[in-house]
């Protein structure tokens, strides 16, 4: 297990190498941000002066090197547009980002679960072949054409819930929550379904495959065979065997769920981190851009280590399979 713990470290590092590197010259070979930053009546000195200031007079490969010093010592740079540590923004926006995420997983595990359970328990009725359609339009519909449906009914429509903005929050453990206010809630409620479409429909598939294949199972037949209630066959011997794969996709998915909420966040005004790496993009704010996607993949990986770490407690056979190699 130690071995394990170490390789998936240094894989991990690798991984976080490798993306800062990409991430750092795909962001900075893009425009040039003193041109929307300084004034178009600037002379040549003025821009000489300001492009110098933001260290962008410097070669490629000498700027990404001292990213990569002042990353290390957990400084990854000021932000152009603000001034200020572009770490200290994304920390500032990041309480509502996994506010929401959560919130959407949720949304997708409690749903999910059951729905793809009843699915795969009765293939053929009209709500099992219901519960797969809705799946399929999950996969399908686009998020922000979704996001926008869900504002014109909820919102323009019926009137029921806010379109925009987190709403009031609250403190809890120095950490400004929203959805522990009744108008907090009203505004986490859409952007989290909207959010939690895709994985909904992944988690109802994915339970339903499963719960297919473990009625097939020998166990299963043994347990009815012995008497047992449907309810304990399903509850013990099918649920307990199927939410192993479940829980570890979710894991995996929550990491996506962190990343691609920039488009939930720009349609609802959500004032999250992928809102402020939009704003960032439209100002060519480079620091911010780095910092975001590293901070964002350094989370990614940590929930992927995590989750890799956790199945190999949770199934033998891989602590064998990584015992042979």
């Amino acid at each position: 297990m130690p071995v394990t713990i170490i390789r998936r470290l240094l894989q991990s590092l690798l991984v976080l190498f490798v993306m800062s590197l990409l991430v750092f010259a795909g962001v900075y070979a893009i425009g040039n941000p003193v041109d929307i930053l300084v004034s178009p009546q600037a002379d040549q000195a003025e821009i000489a002066r300001a492009t110098a200031a933001l260290g962008l007079d410097r070669p490629l490969a000498a700027q990404y090197w001292v990213f990569l010093r002042q990353a290390a010592a957990g400084d990854l740079g000021r932000s152009f547009a603000f001034n200020v540590p572009a770490i200290q923004l994304i920390l500032e926006r990041m309480p509502a980002t996994l506010e929401l995420a959560i919130a959407a997983m949720l949304i997708a595990v409690v749903l999910g679960i059951p729905l793809g359970l009843w699915a795969g328990l009765a293939p053929d009725s009209i709500a099992g072949r219901t519960i797969m359609t809705g799946s399929i339009l999950g996969f399908s519909l686009p998020t922000f054409w979704v996001g926008l449906m869900l504002i014109m009914v909820f919102s323009v429509w019926l009137g029921w819930l806010p379109s925009s903005g987190r709403g009031p929050t609250v403190e809890l453990l120095g950490v400004p929550v929203s959805f522990l206010s009744r108008e907090g809630l009203a505004h986490l409620l859409l952007p989290a379904a909207n959010l939690a479409l895709f994985k909904l429909a992944l988690v109802i598939r994915l339970t339903r495959a499963g719960t297919r294949e473990a009625l097939l199972q020998d166990y299963v037949r043994y347990a009815r065979a012995k008497g047992l209630s449907e309810t304990r066959v399903v509850g013990v011997h099918v649920l307990k065997n199927i939410l192993i794969p479940v829980v570890t996709v979710v894991g995996l998915e929550f990491g996506s769920l962190i990343a691609f909420a920039v488009v939930t966040e720009s349609v609802f005004s959500w004032p999250g981190m992928g809102k402020l790496l939009i704003e960032s993009i439209n100002m060519l704010d480079r620091p911010v851009i780095v910092a975001y996607l590293c901070i964002v993949v350094t989370l990614f990986t940590v929930i992927n280590l995590a989750v890799d770490l956790a199945y190999s407690l949770l199934d033998p056979r891989v602590r064998l399979s990584d015992a042979a190699t």
